[in-house]
């Protein structure tokens, strides 16, 4: 199978690359050589390709930064992934889109809350959101031949993340404070990659939600990680997302659930588990 990866250089694009290439031809693209908002460099970069599943990485994923910039973050996230949409239908290939968990409001009203499933409506509420649900659209509206996968809270080794921003306020100042009114799932890299892999050799195109089995909210998730780096003495002060002000708005609750995939025999291993390797990977042991 040849596979054509955007985004090649991000977190998971890596990860993908690394696990498929024992079994797949693998190839890709990133900035700058490749720029998914320059339709003709796109669609020459995945024709020269020949790929059959190409696996749509690029984004611009800092909320925040689309929070400032919402224009930008159309441009890039929603036409972007239509012309990486046309140059899949010009090619015929299958596209395997990465979306995201934003794209629901996360707010229940009077409802009792729940995780979100496959065919719940998208209703975002901050920029980043909007622009990945316009890409859904678009994939939806161009292609016949596609799978659309929401992940979320998405770490990896290297770079920054959550996780690091939380060992890293425990050791600079003894004491955080954690949002406890945001709750999402918690979902690694490696266990991704290999559900993508495994949800491409199926055949069966849809929509589905790829995450570590199981939900909790930032404040949990930050108590976990500090107890499972033996940080467990560092005091965390749950706070509500109003006192910690940003310029995105991020939904309020919005895990999701693994329902279709599932029923493929594609599932996640449980959040806790998945961060303790993590950590144990990260810390060297």
């Amino acid at each position: 199978m040849r596979i054509y990866i955007t985004g090649i250089k991000g977190q998971l694009g890596r990860t993908l690359a690394r696990q498929w290439g024992a079994s797949a031809e693998v190839s890709g693209g990133d900035l700058p050589q490749v720029d998914i908002t320059d339709p003709s460099n796109i669609t020459a970069a995945i024709m020269d390709a020949r790929p059959e599943v190409v696996v749509h990485c690029a984004a611009m994923t800092d909320v925040d930064n689309c929070a400032r910039n919402p224009e930008l973050a159309y441009r890039v996230n929603g036409m972007g992934t239509q012309n990486v949409a046309l140059a899949c239908q010009r090619a015929g290939a299958t596209l395997l889109y990465i979306s995201t968990n934003e794209v629901f409001s996360g707010r229940w009203g009077n409802a009792p809350a729940r995780a979100y499933r496959e065919f719940d409506r998208p209703d975002p509420v901050n920029p980043y959101g909007r622009s990945k649900s316009a890409a859904e659209w678009f994939v939806r509206h161009l292609l016949t031949q596609f799978y659309i996968v929401r992940t979320a809270w998405l770490y990896a080794p290297g770079g920054r993340n959550f996780i690091h921003a939380i060992q890293d306020a425990a050791d600079r100042q003894g004491a955080l404070c954690v949002v406890t009114d945001e709750v999402g799932n918690p979902t690694y890299v490696e266990d991704l990659a290999l559900a993508l892999i495994q949800l491409a050799a199926t055949g069966r195109y849809g929509v589905y939600h790829l995450v570590n089995q199981g939900a909790c909210s930032r404040l949990s998730f930050a108590a976990t990680i500090l107890e499972l780096s033996g940080r467990g003495e560092a005091p965390i002060t749950p706070i509500t997302s109003a006192q910690w002000p940003r310029p995105s708005t991020p939904p309020a609750f919005a895990p999701l659930e693994n329902i279709c995939a599932a029923a493929l025999g594609v599932r996640l291993r449980p959040w806790q588990e998945a961060l303790a390797d993590y950590i144990k990977l990260a810390s060297g042991e």
